[in-house]
């Protein structure tokens, strides 16, 4: 016996795998560009992953760019693992969030209490045995441990700017070593 196929099954069949393929076009559509656009923000936040050096006479230089913030933020090392930076000259010590400092092995050393644009708060000192911006390198750094801090940044405070010179212009920040003191 011969069987046809009834017309109206086969364009049911089509229709659907065309809607499939139209919602599977939309989802990989919306994926790209949520990636496109996290990127964009990223690099909105941070714009110095790659950091500018330069080496004017004989001294190694980074320049960072402000983020749409007015933030100068920066990819950096702390004891060679990498992190991200906030500078910040309000700052005495380097403040690291206490899930960085978990992820870094930190050891919390005497509980301190420190004055914060947010109010007071406890955290514990510790030091830190290297911090790299670029070709810029110190050793032995004086930092905090921070529990109240979520920002998933390490503020960049003076026990690292200090041992620095550091000048401003326009949207570019510039951080050297100081002539007197070669690292």
């Amino acid at each position: 016996m011969y069987c046809m196929s009834d017309p109206d099954k086969t364009a049911a069949s089509t229709n659907t795998i065309g809607r499939g393929m139209v919602i599977a076009a939309w989802v990989i559509l919306l994926v790209l560009l949520t990636v496109f656009f996290n990127g964009r923000l990223d690099r909105q936040n941070n714009p110095n992953r790659q950091l500018a050096t330069v080496t004017t006479d004989g001294i190694p230089e980074v320049r960072l760019q402000r983020n749409r913030h007015g933030h100068y933020v920066a990819t950096g090392l702390i004891n060679g693992q990498a992190v991200e930076f906030m500078l910040d000259t309000g700052a005495t010590d380097v403040s690291v969030p206490a899930s960085i400092a978990a992820k870094l092995g930190l050891e919390r050393g005497r509980a301190m209490t420190y004055q914060t644009a947010n109010g007071t708060i406890t955290a514990w000192q510790t030091t830190l045995d290297t911090i790299q911006l670029g070709p810029l390198r110190l050793g032995s750094v004086r930092a905090s441990i921070n529990p109240n801090d979520s920002s998933g940044a390490v503020l960049l405070g003076m026990s690292f700017l200090r041992h620095l010179d550091f000048s401003q212009q326009g949207n570019t920040l510039t951080l050297k070593y100081p002539t007197r003191e070669m690292h």
